[in-house]
């Protein structure tokens, strides 16, 4: 695998969820900054070192309801 795409949402209560397409990985953060370390850390923790994706894609998916 050489790369790795997060859904990246904002959940109501504030921050930031990311999960994983096709892995069992998510991890939730406060800010921006945040995010990108705890994404990071969470592939280095899911994958061994050789089977590791090189890159790491953030799809941001935000919703907006206008009421008409």
């Amino acid at each position: 695998m050489n790369e790795i795409i997060f859904i990246v949402s904002e959940p109501p209560e504030g921050g930031f969820a990311a999960e994983a397409l096709g892995q069992a990985v998510f991890t939730v953060a406060d800010s921006l900054e945040e995010l990108n370390e705890m994404v990071r850390d969470a592939v280095i923790c899911h994958f061994e070192e050789e089977s590791r994706p090189k890159i790491i894609r953030l799809h941001f998916v935000r919703e907006e309801v206008i009421a008409v």
